[in-house]
C-alpha cells in the first residue's frame, strides 16, 4: 500500500515539474498530472533499458522521469489539439 502511495506522490511531483517546464497552457486536473508523471517515468525506464542505460527492472531517475513526462505531455497536447480543431 505504501509503495502505491509513494508511486502516486512521485508521479504527481514529476507531473507538476513537467507541466512547469513545458511552455503553453496545460490545463488538466491533478489525476491526469499523476498519470502523466507515472507513465512518463515508466516511459523513461523502458527507453533507458532499451538503450542500455539502465539494467532491466530498474527505475529511471528524476531527470529521466521528468524528461519522459515532458515528452508525454507534448504527445498528449498533439492528440488533444487535433480533436479540438
Amino acid at each position: 500500500m505504501m509503495s502505491l502511495l509513494g508511486t502516486l506522490l512521485v508521479g504527481f511531483i514529476v507531473g507538476l515539474i513537467a507541466r512547469a517546464l513545458k511552455p503553453g497552457d496545460d490545463s488538466m486536473g491533478w489525476i491526469m498530472t499523476i498519470v502523466l508523471g507515472v507513465v512518463g517515468s515508466m516511459l523513461a525506464s523502458y527507453a533507458g533499458a532499451a538503450m542500455g542505460w539502465y539494467p532491466a527492472g530498474s527505475s529511471a531517475g528524476w531527470i529521466a522521469s521528468i524528461t519522459g513526462a515532458v515528452v508525454l505531455l507534448f504527445l498528449y497536447n498533439l492528440v488533444r489539439g487535433k480533436g479540438k480543431s
